[in-house]
């Protein structure tokens, strides 16, 4: 199998280093072929040649022999030996050098064009094999060697001694220029290329050297019956490199791709990281991974592993096309991929090289006549800024990439700030993946309520862990957990079954309060949510107005066409879809009618500052306006002071939640304070009263459910800005409804 690492397809930048000298050494190689043109056409019997049936034959063979080359994937660029230098100088000995250097140009010009060689690197593979011949008939003509047409040498007595120096001079032009261009083309020192290849290369010279006097006694036979069973012994050479060459691929390459596996990516990475810090470098370390929405399971699931296979191919291939000359391409497993930089100058580089790897991935793969837009999340580490050794690029850019994954933002660098995989997490992921399993997760509720009247518009089902040793975890602690190691859909089903059972235990109770539930993208993204619902919802016996779904507003960046399909199937179904975070500027309110939403909840980092800032003030004003004008409800969440609830009210925003009103509870503290605090009014809705919870706090009278305590709000009224408008706002509902607005934006489940 093709080696993919081999981007032997891309050519070096006008300018460049390696530009330059293939080019200088290609004009040279040139004029000494022009040379011996010149001397072919004037002291040999041209037609005599061509009318040779040996000539022909032998140069089939050496043609051949420049096409099946010895491959040596393992050694990379330029370093696969050609069977055909025997040959070659088995006919120089013959016929001399104008002839060996014009066959085996042509071959090498021919084979490059069938292989699809760039012009440069063809032009320079021909030119740098002339001047090795022509510096092996040079030492040849000053030992006394001069073959010609009708005067061939024959290696008799002592004379096959003259071969010696012969070959050495063609293994160190050839090895040398080769070894220039890989060292410039993989910006690695001269001496290290050297070193890691001399010895390989002057092994296999010297036996393809050994076997030239050979094909020279075959042509002397003048038989090409004789000529042509010379390959026989060149093809047992190849075919047994080529098995010892398959058998260090297998070991050391993905049989699928062609990539660098795992074992031979650590390889080099050790040494890598060895030249850069023996040098004060940087590497860098990319890790590549499809999203699962649009990759290699979506392939699988709807088309068949075969079909799969071929999409991890045309990924294989892009990624080895897309990096830089030097930087190696690994296969991983499955749909993750790594590439390792062995040189940067500083981050910013592995950035730009994670950027074209993702433009080339992102354009659409035809596969079984079905278009498929690939998208993929690419986390990076440094070495040494982000980590010291090969294992840590590896765990730490994987944070990264799971980031990237989380964020939508498809590129992400390692920060510490955001690692969840040290051997503490990875402790409590498997207590995680236990508990969930056992069905332990809690629900806890924290009212939401309408600010125009009190009444209480739902409970908002908030996922806690009460781990045996580490006391009750919020979701924040564990739900990225989940998301990283695929048990997010697992929680999500008993979350929304918890939730649900709670609910129906309310409503048979004469509670009918909405249930809202948090959402990850994953399982939006997916296509069991609607009918996991449904069967829910029929299973408790409830209505779909029992529940509204909570979705993060960052999952409209990039996805909202996907989040469509699944929000407009909620939507037909009559769940209720609410947008969380609400005013971080990744949607806008005309999308959000269009997919179905009709809450927002504004974002509380405009909330919490919003009875001390006037710029707030205006902003949520805003926002609940145009959320208004569309029909859409608006609540503000993280409200912790009586300032903020009666600014919000002032603001016209419908509802809020925060613990201002209360904080989270357990299923049983939260039915015995709706049992408590809420009143039916003339229409039976849920009436709950903020301000008289905010007096029964400061005299004591609060409830209690999660451990942690309450930030004080002492003082928060009298040093609002909008404080002198508190009171006021209470009869805002009123001005709004003579203004044509409603008080509130209207609820089905609430009974008002």
């Amino acid at each position: 199998m093709k080696d993919a690492n081999d981007t032997r397809n891309i050519a070096p930048r006008i300018g460049s280093p390696l530009w330059v000298f293939m080019t200088a050494v290609s004009v040279v190689g040139s004029g000494l072929l022009g040379l011996a043109l010149l001397y072919l056409s004037r002291h040999y019997q041209v037609q005599g040649l061509f009318g040779d049936p040996m000539f022909w034959v032998v140069g089939g063979m050496i043609l051949a022999g420049e096409i099946w080359r010895i491959d040596t994937p393992g050694r990379g660029w330029g370093w696969s030996p050609a069977a055909s230098r025997s040959i070659t100088v088995g006919v120089m000995l013959f016929w001399g050098f104008p002839v060996a250097v014009v066959l085996r140009a042509v071959a090498v010009v021919v084979g490059g064009v069938a292989q699809r060689h760039t012009p440069l690197r063809v032009a320079f593979n021909a030119a740098q094999i002339s001047l090795s011949l022509g510096a092996t008939a040079l030492v040849l003509l000053t030992l006394g060697v001069n073959p010609k047409q009708l005067h061939p040498w024959m290696p008799t007595g002592s004379h096959p001694y003259v071969l010696i120096p012969a070959a050495l001079a063609y293994f160190i032009v050839n090895f040398g220029l080769v070894a220039v261009a890989v060292a410039l083309r993989t910006r690695t020192p001269v001496k290290s290329v050297i070193r890691a290849n001399v010895r390989y290369q002057a092994g296999v010279s010297g036996i393809l050297f050994a076997t030239a006097p050979l094909m020279t006694v075959a042509m002397e036979s003048h038989s090409t019956l004789i000529v042509a069973l010379f390959a026989v012994p060149l093809a047992t050479i190849y075919v047994s490199a080529a098995m010892l060459v398959q058998r260090e691929h297998q070991a050391s390459h993905d049989e699928l791709t062609g990539l660098v596996n795992r074992k031979l990516l650590a390889k080099r990475a050790h040494e890598a990281l060895a030249k850069a810090a023996a040098s004060d470098t940087k590497a860098g370390f990319l890790l590549v991974d499809l999203d699962r929405s649009t990759g290699l399971k979506q392939v699988n699931d709807t088309l068949g592993h075969a079909v799969g296979d071929r999409l991890l191919q045309i990924v294989a291939h892009r990624l080895a096309v897309s990096v830089r000359p030097g930087d190696i391409v690994a296969r991983l497993g499955g749909d993750e991929f790594a590439v390792l930089l062995p040189a940067v100058k500083e981050p910013g580089v592995a950035r730009e090289v994670a950027s074209r790897l993702r433009a080339a991935l992102a354009e659409p793969v035809r596969l079984e006549t079905i278009m498929f837009d690939i998208q993929a999340s690419v986390g990076l580490a440094i070495f040494p800024d982000d980590a010291g050794s090969f294992d840590q690029l590896m765990q730490r850019s994987d944070v990264a990439m799971y980031v990237a994954k989380e964020r939508g933002s498809g590129i992400e660098r390692y920060d510490p700030d955001y690692d969840r995989n040290s051997a503490d997490r990875l402790a409590l992921l498997g207590d995680l993946r236990g508990t969930i399993q056992r069905k332990e997760i809690e629900l806890y509720f924290q009212p939401k309520v309408r600010l125009s009247d009190g009444h209480v518009i739902g409970m908002e089902a908030l996922a806690r862990w009460p781990h045996p040793r580490r006391g009750v975890l919020a979701a924040a602690d564990f739900v990225g957990l989940a998301e990283q190691s695929h048990l997010m859909s697992e929680l999500t089903e008993q979350v929304i079954e918890k939730a649900l059972a709670q609910a129906a235990r309310w409503w048979k109770d004469g509670l009918p309060i909405q249930i809202c539930v948090n959402l990850p993208a994953r399982d939006l993204l997916g296509g069991r949510l609607v009918e996991l619902i449904d069967l829910a919802l029929r299973r408790h016996g409830l209505s779909a107005e029992a529940l509204r779904l909570d979705i993060n507003e960052q999952l409209l960046a990039g996805k909202a066409a996907q989040a469509a399909v699944t929000m407009k199937a909620l939507a037909d179904l009559g769940v209720g879809v609410s947008l969380d975070d609400f005013g971080t500027g990744y949607s806008s309110l005309a999308q959000l009618t269009g997919l179905g939403v009709s809450e927002v909840k504004l974002d509380p980092a405009l909330i919490r500052a919003l009875p001390d800032s006037i710029d707030h003030g205006v902003t949520v004003k805003s926002l609940v306006r145009l959320a208004a004008s569309l029909g859409i409800r608006s609540i503000g969440e993280g409200v912790e002071t009586d300032a903020t609830a009666s600014a919000l009210r002032l603001l016209g925003c419908d509802g809020a939640q925060g613990w201002f009103f209360a904080r989270p509870l357990n299923a049983l503290m939260a039915t015995e304070w709706l049992a408590e605090h809420y009143t039916p009014d003339q229409s039976g809705s849920q009436c709950l009263d903020p301000i008289r919870l905010a007096e029964q706090r400061r005299r004591g009278a609060g409830t209690s459910g999660d451990p942690a305590p309450r930030p004080s709000d002492a003082g928060a009224a009298a040093a609002s800005p909008l404080a002198g408008a508190m009171r006021a706002g209470r009869t805002a509902p009123a001005k709004r409804q003579a203004a044509g607005r409603p008080a509130s934006a209207g609820h089905p489940v609430t009974a008002s």
